[in-house]
């Protein structure tokens, strides 16, 4: 009886002999997980690569590089540049595009606004897949929860034909549930604190993006004025 039991309460006997529905769940919730750690190394490789080529390109910035040789080295180079060369280069490059007679708040103003598209489309980047991995923390233990439920009511429904009910009888069903509960933890989890940590991020790098255009319309404007 109790090596039947414990045959009965394998892992894997419990998801082969679980109920359609609950192995949906389950598969739901198992490529659920995999996407969402797939999405959390990519975005951890993605984040310490974009601080770090912030890092080499802000040092260079303000080490007091001529601007002509740096926008011409970020043009021109076949290198990985940084999210921040790339806004330096919309803004410079835009400021280079005007006459030097043309009048200053206009020209601050197209630059300004270059340097906004530019760095909008690099958030957009930075914030890429960060959306799904909230949505995995926040479902993830509702589905299953549902896969439970399910479970449950079918393990309750099969004793309706069974005149002396025993744990032996309810158990393998109970346990096929909380398995789906189990699983919807397991995706969530890791998914809800990559989440929080990738968005933390991302607004250090937000603020270290508009602190650096802040600081480079003011030398243009400085520049354009002399």
């Amino acid at each position: 009886m109790n090596a039947t039991l414990t045959e009965d309460l394998s892992l894997y006997y419990l998801i082969s002999s679980a109920s359609l529905f609950v192995q949906l769940v389950m598969l739901v919730l198992l490529l659920a997980s995999l996407l969402s750690w797939w999405f959390i190394f990519r975005k951890w490789f993605v984040l310490r690569e974009a601080v770090k080529l912030s890092d080499d390109f802000e040092d260079s910035f303000w080490r007091g590089a001529d601007l002509n040789t740096l926008y011409q080295r970020a043009t021109g180079s076949r290198y990985t540049s940084s999210s921040m060369e790339r806004i330096f280069v919309a803004g410079f490059g835009e400021f280079g595009k005007h006459q030097p007679s043309a009048q200053s708040d206009t020209m601050m103003d197209s630059v300004r606004r270059a340097m906004q598209a530019t760095y909008q489309r690099e958030m957009d980047k930075l914030e890429a897949h960060l959306s799904f991995l909230a949505t995995v923390g926040s479902v993830s233990p509702y589905i299953g929860l549902l896969g439970t439920v399910w479970g449950i009511m079918n393990s309750f429904r099969s004793l309706s034909s069974i005149s002396q009910a025993t744990i032996a009888h309810v158990a393998p069903g109970i346990a096929e549930a909380l398995i789906a509960t189990a699983m919807g933890l397991f995706a969530a989890i890791p998914a809800v604190i990559a989440y929080n940590r990738y968005v933390s991020d991302t607004e250090k790098l937000a603020t270290r993006f508009e602190s650096f255009m802040e600081e480079l319309s003011n030398v243009l404007q400085r520049r354009a004025v002399d």
